[in-house]
């Protein structure tokens, strides 16, 4: 079997490839383009990269034997993992080989800004004696806010912890009891994290609602002279409204490895600004880091090989054909329940019950729809690295507990996918189902009122006292805000009682307009999610 490792790896990586004889292993000696790489693959059938090397449509169109990619590293954005999907390519990832080296450079970063080291240094380098000038701060007994605790924030969170560093957490999978056993405070929302933090160090994924999360608004609500620290990902910082906060001072450094454009612009303004410490994304440049990511992604890939074990795929359910086909229509549906939930549940969820009703209760496995709500909550929140392989390891992490049951009990609908999710005794609820064939998905049920939602694209929700007039209102206002209503459903407990009104909008509504639907005396938990 041919192994192209398409990137620089541990020698001890290469040498697991080589040891076996089943393996004729080609080792590329500088990174090829799409071009160039095309005329290789032919025979292949995995191949191994780091971020360097492109594994697009058109490479995986090339390589028709190809079963595997594996990536020595986290981040899979340099493989087209749809197109492998598409393939029946298996890609796989090493995880937590940069757990320790990422939170180590992270803490560094931390104490460096603390202590001025690096302006410091280069002041002494100049050959000037400046001690008043780069007067520092101890870190014991300030406050760090940590936002995602994840593998990598956790590790942080041990750390600061040790130097005397009080630590307050923010992850929306993060349970009470994790928080503990961890020694951290829990705290319910960002705001917590920025009114009170004299550091606060970023590492959550990318997604649409921590995209651009760290910005102008954001800086306002700091304590003045914060500290920011990002070894995550560079889009997580809005990086112009950081620079003029660091320019009046508001907050007093950073100390980046990520950036929004990589490698950095050599005119970017953050290499003019005294206050900032750059490194060019070492996050998992260290020899351990490397060497682990390289072992791993050999054993990982060779297992698949010889023996089919699935390890750290992305993209690769565990079930057979025959049932992946029966159960192909739950997966979308279900991702789309756990979305919704994700955006509408309370803080620290600690436990997700699924109800399996009607056909859908004789399903010969469930498991790949559990992931696939699991995956859904998760990803539109901001738990890290989450796939359909690691999801249910995911919530044990983050102290939810999982629950399947297949319904006995008679049901309206002939499938009937449930999922409540609850934190402590609050619960949140939707169900849906299919109408008329299984490319027709329905959101029948939310907050356990009957509606009907696509489960598409953006989705207004409110509660509201059963009056006269009520949608013209809301359809009037959507109207002057340039928000056109694409469907909307309707239900109450009782006529002129509680009404929950659902719309499927063709765009995300302005805030401006959210505030003066939240004016009427007689609307409220007004919510706008995004499937």
């Amino acid at each position: 079997m041919n192994v192209l490792i398409c990137d620089p790896i541990s020698p001890k990586g290469i040498a697991l490839f080589q040891q076996r004889p089943e393996f004729k292993v080609t080792v590329l000696e500088k990174r090829l383009s799409e071009a160039e790489l095309i005329p290789l693959v032919k025979d292949v059938e995995a191949m191994v990269v780091r971020s360097e090397t492109k594994i697009t449509k058109a490479v995986l169109d090339a390589a028709p034997k190809l079963r595997v990619v594996g990536r020595a590293g986290v981040g899979v954005d340099n493989v087209d993992v749809e197109a492998a999907t598409q393939r029946g390519v298996v890609v796989m990832n090493t995880p937590g080989g940069n757990t320790v080296t990422t939170a180590e450079l992270t803490f560094f970063m931390i104490g460096t800004l603390a202590r001025h080291i690096a302006p410091a240094h280069g002041s002494m380098t100049a050959g000037k004696w400046d001690r008043k000038l780069y007067q520092g701060t101890e870190l014991n007994g300030k406050t760090l806010g940590v936002l995602g605790m994840g593998r990598i924030g956790s590790e942080v969170a041990k750390r600061a912890l040790a130097f005397g560093m009080r630590v307050l957490a923010y992850d929306p999978f993060l349970t009470e009891a994790r928080a503990r056993q961890l020694g951290v405070e829990l705290v319910q929302d960002t705001d917590a994290i920025y009114r009170s933090s004299d550091f606060i160090t970023v590492h959550m994924p990318v997604t649409e609602h921590t995209r651009g999360m760290l910005n102008a608004e954001a800086f306002t609500r700091m304590k003045p002279g914060v500290r920011i620290v990002n070894c995550a990902r560079g889009e997580i910082v809005e990086e112009k409204d950081l620079i003029a906060a660091l320019e009046s001072k508001k907050v007093g450094g950073a100390a980046l490895d990520v950036f929004s454009v990589e490698p950095l612009p050599a005119d970017h303004p953050f290499r003019k600004l005294p206050n900032v410490i750059l490194t060019p994304h070492l996050g998992a440049s260290t020899s351990e880091a490397q060497e682990k990511c390289g072992i791993e992604v050999a054993e990982i890939i060779a297992a698949y090989l010889l023996t089919g074990e699935v390890r750290n795929a992305v993209n690769l359910p565990f079930i057979d054909a025959k049932t992946f086909e029966q159960v192909q229509p739950y997966l979308n549906l279900g991702e789309k329940l756990g979305k919704l939930l994700s955006q509408l549940a309370p803080a620290s969820v600690d436990r997700v019950h699924v109800t399996y009703g009607g056909k859908a209760k004789e399903l010969p496995n469930v498991d790949p729809i559990t992931r696939a709500i699991l995956l859904g909550f998760f990803q539109a929140g901001a738990i890290k690295d989450v796939n359909n392989v690691n999801v249910r390891a995911a919530a044990a992490a983050a102290g939810i507990s999982v629950e399947e049951k297949r319904s006995e009990e008679p049901v309206t609908f002939n499938e009937w996918l449930h999922v409540a999710v609850y934190s402590g005794k609050e619960k949140v609820s939707a169900g849906g189902t299919f109408f008329g064939s299984p490319n027709n998905p329905r959101i029948v049920r939310v907050l356990s009122q009957p509606t009907e939602i696509l489960p598409s694209g953006v989705v207004f929700l409110m509660s509201n006292k059963d009056r006269p007039g009520i949608v013209g209102y809301i359809g009037s206002l959507m109207g002057k805000h340039n928000v056109n209503i694409a469907s909307m459903s309707l239900s109450r407990d009782a006529a002129g009682g509680e009404a929950l009104t659902v719309l499927n909008l063709d765009s995300v509504p302005p805030q401006e307009l959210l505030e003066e639907i939240k004016k009427d005396k007689d609307i409220s938990n007004v919510r706008v999610v995004q499937l």
